[in-house]
């Protein structure tokens, strides 16, 4: 997927660094050309050796090492980065580059790059709350440098607070959609539904299916990058917030069907991308269902078709994308699905398979709209994601 990219990671000395080997070892895995350059401090916590084992390049710490050729090192890697990420990042750090303190090797070569910079701060809770540190960060935001907010949780020092290095997988996927943004979607403004909704039975069981919510969690982070307003009307995962949007939780097929009507009208792209309940109980029991000699049998009734009504009542700008889960004759009930739901689009894809179903991280997908059929190959979910996202905007370039 990164092919042919240059990506400069900087590490910075925080207990955090140790995620930096596993976000140095994906991004080389996924073929990027990784060069490393690590603050002093830095080194104490990881060793430059690790990095240069994974990354198969020299780390950089010295302004002032010789180089092998004769360059201006941090010249040459500020003008090679296709993306600049700094994970962690430190008060320190943030702090010296929201002043224009470049006194050595990593903030030298922030400052002469054209390149996007992706920060991910890691620090105490309580210096990640400081207003200095705040304010730090919103004027950097404000010079276009691109931010991955902090998660909440345990921290090192034995704390508990937002200021920990979010999952380096989490931050690999945000850089590679930074790289590959064409920024196509900005002023735009696109909702996305994502996971499998869930119809109580009584306070402790419920109907629900296998979505983990991936694909439409990618769809939102691709959109994002992009440059739109995005909202994630999403059903309950165990999936991190992607960074930037707007999270809304639901859980029922019919929260999700409020949520978008109430939404639908002000968005420019649409895309159904959850497991939407097709049934739900006719009744809720209030006490948890006893087990019993006897049969249980379960009354049913539809839930609102969230599809069809958008295909009812959006507007001929609107770019509307549909889902066709299916186990059987896929291109079929696909294409009449686009047909039946007045969509501009359908993506079908066979879960019955098991390395492309629900859970996979991989997918395999076909595109349906009126202009015919696009077959995209297996690969990792934020890939199709971005080959989605390549055909939603040519159909709304088509509609302008």
């Amino acid at each position: 997927m990164l092919e042919d990219k240059n990506i400069v990671v900087g590490v910075t000395g925080g207990i955090a660094a140790y995620k930096a080997v596993q976000i140095v070892s994906s991004l080389t895995k996924l073929g990027a050309n990784v060069e490393v350059i690590m603050t002093e401090s830095a080194t104490e916590f990881v060793k430059p050796l690790t990095f240069q084992s994974i990354s198969h390049n020299p780390v950089r710490q010295d302004m002032f090492t010789p180089p092998k050729n004769w360059d201006v090192e941090h010249i040459s890697l500020a003008q090679k980065a296709d993306l600049m990420l700094l994970a962690p990042a430190t008060a320190n750090m943030i702090g010296k580059l929201a002043n224009g303190i470049a006194d050595d090797m990593l903030s030298t070569t922030v400052m002469a790059t054209t390149a996007p910079v992706l920060i991910a701060p890691a620090m105490n809770n309580k210096m990640y709350e400081n207003p200095i540190v705040q304010d730090n960060i919103s004027y950097l935001k404000k010079h276009n440098y691109k931010f991955i907010e902090a998660d909440a949780g345990y921290l090192a020092c034995g704390t508990v607070g937002k200021g920990r290095l979010p999952d380096p997988e989490e931050i690999v996927q945000q850089s590679i959609v930074e790289i590959l943004s064409t920024e196509e979607l900005t002023e735009k403004k696109v909702l996305v539904t994502a996971g499998g909704t869930q119809e109580d039975l009584d306070p402790v069981r419920y109907l629900g299916n296998y979505s983990t919510g991936k694909m439409g969690y990618n769809l939102a982070r691709v959109a994002q990058v992009e440059g739109a307003d995005v909202t994630l009307v999403s059903a309950p995962t165990n999936l991190n917030k992607p960074n930037g949007v707007d999270l809304v939780e639901i859980k029922s097929a019919e929260e999700m069907y409020q949520q978008v009507m109430e939404l639908q009208e002000e968005q420019d792209i649409i895309i159904m991308a959850a497991a939407v309940a097709d049934y739900r109980p006719v009744n809720r029991e209030v006490q948890k269902i006893k087990k019993s000699s006897d049969e249980l049998r379960l009354e049913l009734e539809r839930t609102t078709d969230i599809l069809s009504q958008l295909g009812q009542v959006r507007d001929d700008e609107q770019v509307l994308v549909g889902f066709a889960a299916e186990t059987e004759d896929l291109l079929a009930n696909a294409q009449q699905k686009l047909k039946e739901k007045q969509a501009d689009l359908i993506v079908a894809n066979d879960v019955s398979a098991s390395d492309i179903g629900f859970a996979s991280d991989d997918n395999q997908v076909t595109l349906i709209s009126e202009q015919g059929q696009k077959k995209i190959k297996k690969a990792n979910k934020l890939k199709i994601a971005i080959q989605i996202f390549n055909e939603i905007m040519q159909l709304a370039a088509d509609k302008e």
